[in-house]
Formats: C-alpha cells, structure tokens, sequence
C-alpha cells in the first residue's frame, strides 16, 4: 500500500480554507438542525435503515467519526474502542469514516459528522472565521513532525538546509517555520530552493530532486527504518516551543457541546479506554488496527504503534489533556509572523471538559 508523506501543511492549513467554505455552505443550506446528531450511515440502503431502526431499538446513538486522513496509528484508540466494545457500553454505535473531499473539519463544523481528527494548526486558523469547531482531546501530547533527510544528503542542522531543494506544499505558515528555523539557527533561508511536492510520497521525492521534507516520525520516519533508509530529523519544537503544538486532536463543534453535552462525555470515556489500552498494551493495539484496516502494512503499523505508545500520553496528567499556554503559544507564533488575521479566543478553541 503506497502512503504519501503526511505533512503538517498539506492537509493543515490548506484545508482551512476548505472548513471555511464547506462550513458556510452548510450553514446557508442545511435545513435540519445540525445540534442533532445525524443517525445511521445516509446510504439509504435498506440495510443501513433496519442497523439504525435495530440500534434505535436498543436505545444505541448511532455516531461518526471522520478522520483526517487514511488510517494510521494516530487512530489506533478509535479503533481500539470500537473493537473492545467501549462504545457500545456506552450506548454508541461509533462508524469511524474517510474523511473524502470535504475534510474532516468541515464535515465536523457543520454537523455531518459528531466528531472528527483534526489539528491544532488548522482548529486555529478556522476559529478567526468563527467556524464553531472545538479541540476535546491531544491525541499526542508534543509535535512529532519535523524535517527529514536522507542519511545520505547530510543534512544534520538547519544551517544544512542551504543549497538544498526542500519538498513541500507553498503554504505560507511551511514557509515561515522553515524560514524562522533557518534565522534562528544563523542560516539563509533565501538560499533554500522550495518546491512542491505534489502527490509524490517522500521516499520517492528524496530520490529525485528533492533533498528534505516535513514528515511525522511516527509514520513516515519508522517506514524510513523499515525500508532501511535511515533519516536524519529535525524536530520542529526543538528549535521553538511555539511550535509545540498539538497534532492531531478529536474535535467536535460548539452546537454538539451546547445541545448534548453527555453524548460527549461518553464519547470521551469510551475513547480514553482505547487510547490507554494503545499505550499499556500496544501490540494488542496494532492487531486491533489491523484488523479493521487489514490493507496495512503489518510491520510498519507494529513498530509505528510501539513508537507512538509513550507519546499518547506522555508528560500529561491524563491521556488527552490540553494546556492552555501550547494554544497561547502557537497562536502567538503566528501572530508574530503575520499569518493570522486576528487573535481568535483560545479558550473557545479546546477545552478539556470531556476528559473522564
């Protein structure tokens, strides 16, 4: 199965023009309140309509959950929750979804969907448009991403990053990590040739013309292990702790909180179950994984998942909480460097409510 890099921008910032603009279409055409949670899978297949009526029947919820991209083992706790059950003693009938061509946020702003994987990054850029999406859970608690290189390349330090073509995706925020990295570490950014990646995967592009990119460890750089091609990594927030973000986060939208507050919560104890069980036991985890998603590749989701185990919940006083100085912070970066339109409040951007 091919996976392509997965960087912090490609499906960041640029999807929140997307939110924005699904959320407002939505808001202008939808008829049906969306504080109600939509029911069963909209197939319209009459096996879709008896699950739901059959669910009814049990006093079942039936909810979903999009995420952010194709699964991978920042969703081993949904996944987790699913298979052992959580949900449904819950009372919820969780289909975890795609998140297709609208997004996963925009899906989750308007109401098609309770919940969804998103990312501090983008719930930031979206709340200065007042697109009503609210961060509930830190899937990992420090940033992962950063930038890759080769072993062969020699690219150890940011000041290396001169003479170098990097991949990415010209999105503005990319551009300024990279610059303001480069500045702070003494080197010239006007001497890094950038380019755009496209659809090309990183291991594909690192052996043609571009000499770095910005992945996630966890998935791409354990992939780098595996395929025997060593990386060399730059973590962002080793160079600023603004950028020590929260990605990815569970999100959910301001009317599902107003509305139904305990259909959150039982969401969040459910899922809090999954996530735990993903860092205590985390090769039950990955066969859970993998059997949802069998087209995984086995290896890659087991080491992934042993990697990622310790970082769920890290330094935290619990598998999902939220500091409020990382969204002060992050905003703050962006402010500093002209790429946010205007402060937005951080305090109705997450909330820590929902935590069991």
């Amino acid at each position: 199965m091919q996976h392509h890099t997965r960087t912090p921008w490609k499906r960041g910032m640029l999807l929140a023009l997307t939110i924005m603009m699904a959320f407002a279409m939505s808001a202008c055409g939808s008829g049906a309140s969306s504080s109600q949670p939509s029911t069963g899978n909209q197939t319209g297949s009459t096996q879709g309509n008896q699950d739901g009526d059959s669910n009814k029947a049990k006093g079942m919820r039936d909810i979903k959950v999009v995420l952010d991209w194709s699964p991978n083992t920042n969703h081993t706790g949904l996944y987790v929750a699913k298979d052992q059950g959580f949900y449904e003693a819950e009372g919820l009938n969780v289909e975890i979804i795609p998140p297709g061509q609208a997004g996963a946020d925009a899906l989750v702003a308007s109401g098609e969907a309770q919940f969804g994987v998103s990312y501090q990054e983008s719930i930031t850029q979206a709340r200065t448009q007042d697109v009503p999406i609210v961060s509930i859970a830190a899937v990992i608690q420090h940033n992962t991403s950063g930038f890759a290189a080769p072993t062969a390349k020699k690219i150890k330090t940011p000041k290396d990053f001169e003479g170098k073509t990097y991949g990415g995706w010209g999105s503005p925020v990319e551009e300024a990590v990279l610059r303001s990295i480069m500045e702070q570490e003494g080197a010239d950014y006007s001497k890094v040739k950038n380019v755009s990646m496209g659809d090309v995967d990183f291991f594909t592009a690192t052996k043609k013309d571009i000499d770095f990119a910005w992945i996630f460890y966890a998935w791409t750089g354990i992939e780098a292990e595996l395929r025997n091609e060593p990386v060399d990594m730059m973590y962002v927030n080793q160079y600023s702790d603004k950028l020590d973000y929260y990605t990815p986060v569970l999100a959910t939208n301001e009317r599902l909180i107003k509305a139904d507050p305990e259909l959150i919560k039982a969401f969040m104890r459910a899922t809090s179950k999954g996530y735990q069980l993903a860092i205590d036991k985390p090769e039950d985890a990955a066969n859970m994984l993998l059997k949802a998603v069998p087209d995984l590749n086995k290896e890659l989701v087991m080491k992934s998942q042993q990697w990622l185990a310790p970082k769920y919940k890290d330094d935290a006083p619990r598998w999902g909480e939220q500091k409020r100085s990382v969204w002060d912070n992050y905003m703050n970066w962006l402010l500093q460097h002209k790429l946010l339109e205007q402060a937005i409040d951080v305090d109705k951007a997450f909330t820590n409510d929902f935590l069991p």
